[in-house]
């Protein structure tokens, strides 16, 4: 432990660093990181536990960073840690720099996760504290004795996404979270009692939170605090540290510029820049330095942890060698890698809704794979995820024995603790909803699809044919929307996302399995409410994998190619029935992945959808979601607009998705 007045100077260290790095960039938001320098300096030097030779040792601590404009904080902490160097520190902001305007994920730099849309990063950590509590349910709480921190800010607080973070968390009793809460009550345009008037400490006990109030700001208190946080055995805990924004800066005129909106999102610049460094110690002209006294505490610490480590690893053999199944799963869990699944083994009820053959297959995945966690927001007995239940069940209070999380009319939150789960890692994480709510969760999509985390997310209610539920519950665009991020890519050059519409259940257990293989991105599978007919007999379900493939009609030279993705498949096989009659010859084709597709050799897809041939395309969402693969020469019907409330059969037939439709689109066309 060191004194108050050497940790209140690494704490300045940092505000040195903060303010240099964003006058050098020209750009950033120096004030919040230079209040938050005692915190992240006390955290660092003296709690968070972690290997300092490998950093994806699957036992540390891990820290979530909710305000991600306040990354020169966690840049520098990080550097005095020994993650970053000070030439990295000058390149912030800049490209190829290690050091992004928001961190994005980087463990080997002790980066937890991509920050980003204010209030999701803390959600992150709720899910990285589910997924050690199940783990240590599995492994043991020797193995996986740890610690999430959080770090959330006025603007995340504010995010309704807060709301549904703090009550999973408290309900399920995570004493694993510790949540600092930096309460400068400053924003990037106002003062947060111009927006908000709520008592933040009684709204989080009342989610059954232990809330610790201090001055965060003092070294002292922020030790105590953080002693009381590892000592809570039942809840998690905030802390919530009022601190000062700016913490240090001076005017161009030498007042005082601390608890000022202007510290919050612009360099400091000119006089203000320079009396700034001054007075927090430092040398304007040679901003960039780690002093002597600051080095040495944090070299204190590596050899601390150098001493932590080595006890850990001793009592990790000793309980893999009395624990040998434990340890391979251990492992196992880890690698992601998944059991052998016999997929051809699973029986489907031929004609039933698609999300009646996820439910089979969920079934099968929760008896065979013991590290998948499934979530729903209160709709698993209609988004079909309960058959993942037939073998598990629900996350209860301090019962992590489970592995479902009721996580209640949250679809945004269910889906940011899934991504969570699988930034801690050793987890498979799955969540559901209805196809329309994938509205809701778009921002969580986005950053999974950027972090490229492998997360299951299951939709069901594909179209209007939710029929009675009318236009509010009917997805039209999303499906457009969702396969935008099949089309970009990540920064890996891979398709950001994959996405699956499958047109029966025979395709659904390969959609499934399509997703459990897939473990570079995140995947979203589609799935009807209405019963659809199976394809017809001897269609090769395995082809599914190459994104779309022929289903029917495989004629040499088609007079038409069909092409229709999930439920429109089966009314493009009735309608190709009537076409057959005039003796059209037909081509169907089942696109349940256009990315997929768009991956195969271009002699492949010539060879399914002919360049250059008649092509007719029936979607349930925006027509022009499929022009892509219709081209000049197709015609697309689609539906651009919004539903109406009838039931499905009905909506069928006035909106033109039947058999007789296609045979009289198609003879138009030709």
């Amino acid at each position: 432990m060191n004194d108050s007045k050497l940790m209140t100077r690494a704490a300045d260290n940092i505000r040195i660093l903060t303010a240099a790095m964003v006058e050098k960039a020209k750009s950033g938001h120096p004030g919040g990181a230079m209040g938050g320098a005692d915190f992240v300096n006390v955290l660092y030097s003296e709690f968070m536990i972690y290997d300092p030779e490998n950093p994806y040792w699957e036992g540390r601590d891990r820290f979530f960073l909710d305000p991600g404009h306040m990354s020169p904080m966690l840049y520098s902490v990080l550097t005095l840690a020994g993650k970053y160097s000070i030439d990295d520190l000058k390149s912030f902001r800049q490209w190829g720099s290690p050091c992004p305007g928001h961190p994005e994920l980087d463990v080997a730099r002790g980066i937890e996760n991509t920050s980003g849309p204010l209030g999701q990063g803390h959600c992150y950590a709720v899910g990285a504290a589910i997924a050690a509590k199940f783990l240590a349910a599995r492994l043991g709480d020797e193995i996986m004795d740890q610690t999430i921190y959080a770090y959330i800010s006025d603007g995340g607080m504010q995010e309704e996404i807060s709301q549904g973070a703090g009550r999973i968390a408290g309900t399920l009793g995570l004493s694993n979270l510790v949540m600092f809460y930096d309460a400068n009550e400053i924003q990037l345009s106002t003062t947060c009692e111009e927006v908000t008037n709520e008592n933040v400490a009684m709204k989080y006990q009342s989610w059954n939170w232990k809330v610790i109030d201090i001055d965060g700001n003092d070294p002292d208190e922020i030790r105590r605090a953080l002693h009381e946080a590892k000592d809570e055995k039942d809840r998690p805990t905030i802390i919530i540290g009022h601190t000062v924004m700016g913490k240090g800066a001076l005017r161009a005129d030498g007042t005082s510029y601390e608890h000022d909106c202007g510290t919050h999102g612009a360099p400091l610049g000119g006089d203000a820049y320079i009396n700034t460094i001054k007075n927090l110690g430092g040398d304007p002209e040679n901003p960039f330095v780690i002093f002597p006294e600051v080095q040495a505490i944090y070299d204190c610490r590596r050899a601390e942890l150098k001493e932590i480590m080595a006890t850990r690893r001793a009592k990790k053999d000793a309980w893999a060698k009395a624990n040998p199944l434990l340890a391979e799963k251990l492992e196992r869990f880890f690698s992601g890698k998944i059991p052998a699944i016999d997929w051809d083994a699973i029986k489907q009820k031929a004609g039933s809704p698609t999300r009646a053959g996820s439910s089979t297959v969920l079934s099968t995945l929760s008896a065979n794979i013991e590290n998948m966690i499934c979530a729903s927001a209160d709709l698993c007995n209609s988004d079909k995820t309960d058959g993942f239940l037939k073998h598990t069940h629900a996350f209860a209070y301090h019962d992590f024995t489970g592995a479902f999380l009721q996580a209640g009319v949250a679809e945004l939150t269910m889906a940011c603790c899934c991504i969570g789960m699988a930034l801690h890692g050793g987890v498979i994480a799955s969540c559901g909803t209805f196809f329309v709510f994938s509205d809701y969760m778009k921002p969580a999509l986005r950053m999974a699809a950027l972090m490229e985390l492998p997360v299951k997310f299951i939709w069901s209610h594909d179209a209007f044919r939710v029929g009675e539920d009318g236009p509010t519950h009917q997805p039209v665009e999303q499906e457009t929307q969702v396969r935008l991020l099949e089309k970009m890519k990540n920064h890996s050059g891979r398709n950001s996302m994959l996405v699956l519409r499958p047109a029966d259940v025979e395709e659904a257990t390969q959609a499934w399995k399509l997703a459990m293989e897939n473990t570079s991105t995140p995947t979203g599978l589609i799935f009807s409410r209405q019963n659809v007919d199976n394809l017809p007999e001897g269609n090769d379900y395995k082809q599914a994998a190459r994104g779309a493939y022929i289903v029917a009609g495989s004629d040499e030279n088609p007079d038409v190619t069909l092409v229709a993705s999930g439920s429109e498949v089966s009314t493009l096989v009735a309608g190709a029935a009537l076409l057959r009659q005039d003796g059209v010859k037909v081509r169907i084709v089942s696109v349940p992945s256009e990315g997929l597709f768009r991956s195969q050799s271009k002699e492949y897809q010539d060879s399914v959808i002919p360049a250059g041939g008649k092509i007719f395309g029936l979607t349930a969402g925006l027509s022009f979601s499929m022009q892509d693969l219709v081209g000049l020469n197709g015609k697309v019907w689609g539906l651009d607009y919004f539903g109406y409330s009838a039931p499905y059969k009905v909506l069928d037939e006035k909106f033109g998705f039947t058999a007789q439709n296609v045979y009289d689109q198609v003879k138009q066309m030709l």
